[in-house]
């Protein structure tokens, strides 16, 4: 009875394709800077792919349970903020950070989501707001974590044997492997029957609670599930950048990740790491050339709502479908 919930049980074949697409033109893109010797490029993708994280985070409450959260940021910003003081002050442990900062995400997704949970539409969305911008003030005012100027000084750690985080291409491909398995875990998630609770919360909350389901349980444990795949992808940035700043708790944050998955294509997941992907390089070549590449961002994004409400994958997805129905039927006359 769930399985119509669920906004991908049906298009497995053309999804599939873009998720293969995207990661191997991520590490196309980081092969290209290692051959050109410039470490930009190969850090700018790592940066794509921390962000697509974020991304993959909103589009699991926005796309599959049906919550705007307009302060996704925090839970980036805290994985961030704990990755960079365990790192710094208790040990230079790539693993210990990361499993320090999942759990502590966990606990302040738990925290956020009793808080938030209980409202729905645009309540929700404000309460999600407010919290990032309660945590992002004690942050930029505590002297302790570098008060507005972050902490900086993180320090090199070895991820296994032989590859370092200073390594740009060897941190690339750790990145590389960490978001690919995030969205892995995510897509098999949504195809379980808790994933299509989650579908179905979306579309009519009322009737899932009339069938006996506690909606509430199921939409704690997304905002907790989310918040921890926002703080894992939080808990790289320091490790590539080496420094943390309370501007990753900021609006601009959230905003940016929303707009990921709007352009990507809600209810998709891998849409998330497209639009994170397509924006993070656009705001690095237009910003190369003007300071207002934030307009012309802006233009695409209403552009790609209007032309495309589905987003880029949510139109691509039955595109590609018709085409491999034909396929199998031996039809090959062009369709478009």
């Amino acid at each position: 009875m769930l399985d119509r919930f669920s906004s991908n049980s049906s298009k497995p074949n053309a999804v599939r394709i873009l998720a293969i697409v995207f990661f191997a033109t991520a590490l196309l893109f980081a092969l290209i800077g290692t051959v050109m010797g410039d470490s930009f490029y190969i850090r700018l993708a790592t940066e794509a792919l921390i962000f697509g994280g974020l991304a993959l985070s909103v589009d699991l409450l926005l796309g599959h349970v049906g919550l705007l959260p307009l302060g996704q940021a925090l839970f980036f910003g805290l994985g961030a903020y704990v990755s960079a003081v365990v790192l710094k002050e208790w040990a230079a442990s790539f693993w210990l950070a990361i499993i320090v900062s999942m759990l502590f995400c966990a606990f302040a997704g738990l925290i956020g989501g009793l808080i938030a949970i209980r409202s729905k539409g645009v309540y929700f969305a404000l309460i999600s707001f407010g919290l990032a911008q309660v945590f992002s003030r004690v942050i930029y005012n505590t002297r302790e974590l570098g008060a507005s100027d972050g902490m900086t000084g993180v320090p090199v750690v070895t991820v296994v044997p032989g590859l370092q985080t200073d390594n740009p291409l060897g941190f690339f491909f750790v990145t590389w492997l960490v978001i690919g398995g995030l969205y892995l875990v995510l897509r098999y998630v949504m195809q379980t029957p808790m994933g299509r609770l989650f579908g179905a919360i979306r579309v009519n909350e009322h009737r899932v609670c009339f069938l006996g389901f506690d909606a509430w349980r199921f939409k704690i444990t997304a905002f907790v599930a989310a918040a921890v795949v926002a703080g894992l992808s939080g808990a790289l940035y320091p490790m590539l950048r080496g420094f943390v700043s309370p501007e990753l708790m900021f609006f601009q944050v959230s905003g940016n990740a929303v707009v990921n998955v709007i352009i990507g294509g809600s209810g998709t997941l891998i849409g998330a790491l497209y639009g994170a992907g397509l924006l993070t390089v656009l705001k690095s070549i237009l910003g190369s050339f003007t300071v207002h590449h934030h307009i012309v961002i802006g233009l695409l994004f209403v552009v790609v709502v209007i032309a495309f409400p589905r987003g880029i994958v949510g139109y691509l997805v039955p595109v590609l479908e018709a085409r491999l129905s034909k396929k199998k039927t031996g039809d090959n006359s062009p369709f478009w």
